[in-house]
C-alpha cells in the first residue's frame, strides 16, 4: 500500500512539474511587438566615406551551412564595402525573431570551418560604441593565402551578448520568466588582409561610421540598448 501510494506520489509530482514548465513556456515574440526589422531598408548603401559595392562573392556559403542558416535566422544581409582609399569590409547581418536554444545564432566559429577555413587566433574583446562598451570576438580564418580577421558580436533582445555565454543563458532564462521570447542578431564584418591590428583597426572604423549612420531604432537593433545611452 506504502509502495503504491509511493509512485502515485512520484506520478503526481511528475505530472505537476510538466504542468509548470508547459505554463511557463515562452509563447510571447518580442519580435511581434512594434515595427519588423528590415535589413535592407535600415543598413544604408552609402554613408561617410563607405559606399557598397557589387558584391564579388569573397565567402561562398555551401548548401547545407546556408540551409542552416535560413532555418535559424528570419533575414541575413551580405554586402561589400570600399572607402574612398580602396579599402574593402565585407559586412554580414543575420536577424531572427525567436533568439531561443532551437534557434540559436549561428557562430563564425562554426560557418568558417565549414567553409575549409582555419582558424588562427580567437579571442574576446570589446568594442567601443561611443556610449558603452559592448563584448565581441575577434578571428583570425585562413584558406590558402587568404587571410580573413574576423570581428562579429551577437544581441539579444535589447542586450549585446555573447551567444554560448552565462550571460546569453541569464538573459533567456530572464525573458522565459516573463513568458516572452527574444529576438536578436549576428553582426560580422571582415576583411582580406595579413595585417591583423590594421585590419581591426579598419573594422572598427567601419562599424563606429555605420552607427553614426543608422537611426535609433537601427542602433538598437545593432548594438542593443546601449546605443540609446540606457
Amino acid at each position: 500500500m506504502k509502495r503504491s501510494l509511493h509512485y502515485l506520489y512520484v506520478c503526481l509530482t511528475m505530472l505537476a512539474a510538466a504542468g509548470l514548465a508547459n505554463a511557463l513556456k515562452p509563447t510571447e515574440m518580442l519580435a511581434d511587438q512594434g515595427p519588423k526589422v528590415d535589413l535592407e531598408t535600415m543598413i544604408p548603401r552609402q554613408f561617410g566615406d563607405w559606399k557598397m559595392e557589387q558584391d564579388i562573392g569573397q565567402l561562398m556559403v555551401n548548401p547545407e551551412v546556408q540551409a542552416k542558416v535560413d532555418r535559424i535566422y528570419s533575414q541575413t544581409l551580405s554586402r561589400t564595402y570600399i572607402n574612398g582609399n580602396g579599402e574593402r569590409v565585407m559586412l554580414a547581418i543575420a536577424y531572427g525573431g525567436n533568439q531561443s536554444d532551437s534557434m540559436a545564432v549561428h557562430k563564425p566559429e562554426v560557418c568558417y570551418p565549414a567553409q575549409g577555413f582555419q582558424l588562427l587566433n580567437n579571442r574576446e574583446d570589446a568594442f567601443s560604441t561611443g556610449q558603452g562598451d559592448i563584448p565581441i570576438k575577434r578571428l583570425v580564418a585562413k584558406q590558402g593565402g587568404r587571410i580573413e580577421p574576423i570581428t562579429y558580436w551577437t544581441t539579444m533582445g535589447d542586450m549585446a551578448v555573447m551567444s554560448s555565454s552565462v550571460k546569453w543563458k541569464l538573459e533567456q532564462i530572464k525573458y522565459g520568466l516573463t513568458g516572452k521570447i527574444p529576438d536578436g542578431l549576428l553582426f560580422r564584418i571582415s576583411s582580406l588582409q595579413s595585417d591583423e591590428g590594421a585590419a581591426y583597426r579598419l573594422q572598427d572604423h567601419f562599424a563606429h561610421s555605420l552607427l553614426g549612420a543608422l537611426t535609433p531604432e537601427g542602433r538598437r537593433h545593432i548594438i542593443g540598448m546601449i546605443g540609446q545611452g540606457v
